[in-house]
């Protein structure tokens, strides 16, 4: 019997509107608050990531320090600079390249991208199915799926939606 992954969808949380480019936008202090309440949410259901898989984005990289603070994990993630401006078979591509040993992987990118590919893989069939509306993936939400079977058998409408959440400080 194959072993259930975890696979964690999150959007970066509230970032500043302005700097003198996208790819450097921080967090604002509510998105600061805001990914330690999603940290300490996800540490509390049980979610530790063998795999971190972040855009290169400031605010990806400012979400995933906090988050992991408030989850308390201490795992270094792996900078993506494709992750800043993939779709989501962009980002499929990646996780399908994640080690067979790993049972959870956190994936920390961008909207729409975020929001069409927790649409894509849900099979309709979780607990949360139905709480993460169409294109609604607000700032600082997570998607968590269970899997069975290898990485590479991530496919559309092959993940089952366990819990969604919009952590909120």
């Amino acid at each position: 019997m194959e072993k259930q992954r975890l696979l964690v969808v999150v959007r970066h949380a509230k970032a500043e509107q302005f700097a003198p480019s996208d790819v450097e936008r921080v967090l604002s202090a509510r998105g600061r608050e805001d990914g330690r309440a999603l940290g300490a949410w996800l540490g509390a259901n049980g979610v530790v990531p063998d795999v971190a898989y972040v855009s290169y984005a400031a605010r990806t990289r400012e979400t995933w320090d906090v988050v992991a603070a408030g989850a308390g994990w201490g795992l270094a993630p792996q900078l993506d600079g494709n992750l800043y401006g993939t779709d989501e078979s962009g980002v499929l591509e990646l996780v399908h390249s994640t080690p067979d040993e790993a049972a959870t992987v956190v994936v920390i990118g961008h909207n729409p991208t975020m929001a069409m590919l927790v649409q894509l893989l849900d099979d309709g069939e979780g607990e949360a199915t139905g709480a993460a509306e169409l294109a609604s993936f607000p700032t600082g939400a997570a998607a968590v799926f269970t899997l069975e079977g290898s990485w590479s058998d991530v496919v559309p409408m092959g993940c089952r939606l366990r819990a969604f959440h919009v952590g909120r400080g």
